[in-house]
């Protein structure tokens, strides 16, 4: 196929209303970066609550592929020109929040949060790396390698008794209804 005809092709699938590939880019560069700033507040809210505590490490451990993976976004929202979310320091305080309110409840509470949260994250960047063309080789493979961090993460809160908290289910859908319309927010807002 020509680099004409795959041009058209994937212009006439493009529907009134879709989103240019600029405007797709932005919005995932911006959910992101608000994605994974609000994951780095859960576990810095986990800490300030379980620090000390023998899953301290392991929370940390989360904590710094997080700051890892934000620090990335920043970068490629620089480059990229992207704007951030408005709702950043909205997020500051409920992650923060969200964190420290699910660890004062206890070690499986923590993690059921982490399960809850992560669940969510790796379903949202495994629909945004299926969006992405080749042309985007290089943002598809971080959104990849972050996936696959955030998958361990969800195991991790697995493998400490987060699905044996009291109320894993209603806590579960809770939080991850929230972490859904947080998603929806943060790509238009």
């Amino acid at each position: 196929m020509t680099e004409t005809a795959a041009k058209q092709r994937t212009t006439a699938r493009r529907l009134p209303g879709d989103l240019s590939k600029r405007a797709q880019i932005d919005r995932i560069l911006r959910v992101d970066h608000a994605g994974e700033f609000g994951a780095q507040r859960i576990y810095q809210g986990q800490l300030a609550v379980l620090g000390r505590r023998p899953c301290g490490k392991t929370i940390r451990h989360m904590q710094q592929q997080e700051e890892r993976h934000l620090a990335a976004f920043e970068k490629l929202m620089v480059e990229r020109r992207a704007r951030p979310t408005l709702l950043h320091p909205f997020w500051n305080i409920a992650g923060y929040a969200l964190g420290a309110g699910t660890a004062l409840m206890g070690e499986k509470a923590a993690m059921a949060c982490t399960i809850a949260v992560e669940e969510v994250i790796d379903d949202h960047y495994r629909r945004q790396y299926e969006s992405l063309g080749e042309d985007e080789a290089e943002l598809k493979q971080t959104i990849e390698t972050f996936r696959a961090e955030e998958a361990e993460h969800a195991d991790i809160g697995r493998a400490h008794g987060g699905e044996d908290t009291v109320g894993y289910p209603v806590m579960r859908a809770a939080i991850a209804a929230g972490s859904r319309l947080a998603i929806w927010l943060s790509e238009r807002v």
